[in-house]
This record gives structure tokens, sequence and C-alpha cells, in this order.
């Protein structure tokens, strides 16, 4: 049974990524430092979904934290690495972009080092198609990606730089991963998918920056775990993949469909585009269907239907969650 240790174990993606490893028989190291950057009552509520298996241990630590990490290196026999905590959000790291650079820089770098001095030779990172900004779409893994717009790129920007340092100098495979706007049931609140349900719901007004028919690449994010536990299985070398959906949607359609599923029509107040925001994105999955054997099976319709449906499901728990 090979042993994974897995940052931000709690996190959207997180708790996914480590459900789709637990089912195929991996044991799985989860530490996550459960910050309050959205409410921790939906951390919480995945963590207590992944402590009903046998084989998840849970640590409540920041990859920050270098020398708390390096006793659970001592302690247990890992075979490879997922890092999927970060400080994410392109806005908020507008306020604070200290924070990005110290979790997914600098804890970035404490996990490869980590990796070096206890000969772990595997290793996936999440990064992100906010690298793109500016480039000719489809986005490909090739293009020049050195002038992000956002702290929060650059920061990941930085991640993946190290990544291929520690590959080059000490042989260690690395996947780095850009995730395209992953939503699905359980999500983050900061997101767009998750609050227009919520607010559309509760007869809320949505807000849109622009005017709606700015395009994403959405994922649904069993898709996306999916290809992170394939990632973590396969040799690379050192390579950049894209995990998106492959085509985009105007925002404007997935309104569309939260209301046609909730039965609800949505109140939309519009406000001037940010700054920092990209008007579209598209993935080019060419990488991914070639080196990893992966593309999306769930397309954005069912995967709005599945979130609408656990948003439905789950609708008292969800009411008293704070949006940040």
């Amino acid at each position: 049974m090979k042993t994974i240790f897995l940052t931000g174990a709690a996190g959207f993606i997180g708790y996914k990524t480590a459900e789709k490893l637990l089912t195929k028989g991996y044991k799985v190291i989860g530490v996550d430092n459960m910050n309050d950057y959205y409410d921790v009552r939906l951390k919480e509520f995945r963590l207590n979904e992944l402590k009903k298996h046998k084989n998840f241990r849970f640590y409540k630590l920041d990859i920050e934290n270098y020398e708390a990490m390096r006793i659970i290196f001592e302690n247990e026999k890992i075979d490879a690495v997922i890092n999927l905590a970060a400080r994410a959000g392109v806005r908020y790291s507008l306020e604070d972009p200290f924070v990005y650079l110290s979790t997914n820089t600098l804890g970035t770098l404490n996990l490869l080092e980590l990796m070096k001095d206890y000969n772990v030779k595997k290793f996936v990172l999440a990064s992100t198609s906010s690298l793109y900004a500016g480039q000719k779409m489809p986005f490909k893994e090739d293009l020049p990606v050195n002038t992000p717009i956002s702290p929060y790129a650059a920061s990941k920007k930085g991640a993946e730089a190290m990544s291929y340092t520690y590959h080059y100098l000490y042989g260690i495979d690395v996947t780095v991963l850009r995730y395209f706007t992953v939503y699905g049931p359980i999500g983050r609140p900061d997101m767009s998918i998750f609050r227009f349900i919520k607010w559309i719901d509760e007869g809320t007004p949505i807000t849109v920056f622009g005017d709606g028919t700015q395009s994403r690449d959405f994922t649904y994010v069993d898709d996306i775990a999916e290809g992170t536990v394939k990632a973590v299985e396969t040799e690379t070398g050192y390579e950049i993949i894209n995990l998106g959906g492959n085509e985009p949607y105007e925002l404007n359609y997935v309104i569309k469909l939260i209301e046609e599923y909730l039965g609800k029509k949505a109140e939309v107040i519009y406000k001037p585009f940010h700054k920092a925001d990209m008007k579209a994105t598209w993935a080019d999955i060419t990488k991914a269907k070639e080196i990893l054997n992966w593309q999306p099976s769930i397309s954005l319709e069912e995967g709005i239907k599945k979130t609408v449906e656990w948003h439905i499901k789950n609708r008292d728990f969800v009411k008293e969650i704070q949006l940040p």
C-alpha cells in the first residue's frame, strides 16, 4: 500500500482527491491548516467525511511550518507528495500578497526540500490557469507565461519554477497541473457558482463583474481529482499539464442553468470588470490525454445539476455558511 502525503486535504479539490485515493487503496496522510479564508465549517464537513476511512490520517498543520512537517516525514514512509495547499483567489491576493508568497511559493519549497532529504521521488503540484492571462486561446502549456497579472498567479509561477529546480538538481519526478475553474458540490464559497446558487436560492441579488459574457473553462471537481490521481501514478520527468473542461462557457449561461435547476429567477447586479480578472479561459488538454490518458467526463450541464442537487439536499447547512 503506497502512502501519499496530501496537503490541503480539507480543501475543495484536496477532499475529493483524498477520497479517490482512499477508494483506490492508497494510504493518505492529509494535512491542512484549516485557515479561515472562508467558512471553516465547509472544511470540517469535508474532513469528517474523510475521517470515516481507516487509511486516512490527518494532521492540522501549515506547510509553512517546516519543522512540523519534518517530523511527519521522519515517522512515515512517504511514497509521493501532492501539494494542493494554497492561498487561492485572484482578487484577495491583491489585498494580502505576502501570505500568497509564503504559502504558495515558500510552502512548496519546504515540501521539495523535505522530499530531497527523505528521498521521496514523486511530486504533484497544483497550479493555475491564471498564469495564461493575455495569451492566445486555447491555452497550451508551452506558452511563455512570464507576465502574471496577480500576486496569486506570480506565487504559483514561483512554485512551478522551484519545482523544476528540484527536478533538475535532485531527480524528483514532477507533474505540474494547471487547473481551470473548478466547481462542484461542497465547493469554495468565494467562487461564483457556490455563491450564485446560494444567492439565487435565497432570493438575494447576485453580483456579476462585467456583463456576464466573460467565459471560463469550467471543470467538475471529480474530473480534476481523477486527473490528479492519474498524475501521481504517472512518471513524467518534469511536465506541466492542463486539466480543464476543454470548452469555455459564458457566465450568463451558467446563471441560466442554475436558474433552471433551482426553478428560480436571478436578480443580477452588474459591476465594472475587475482589472486582475481574465476575460476568458480555454484549456488545450492534448497533453493530458496523451500523458495521463485523461479527459473530462462530466458536462457543464450535468455538473451544475449535481452541484445544485447537493445544495438543495444540504440547504439548511449552506444557509449558515458565511460568504467571504
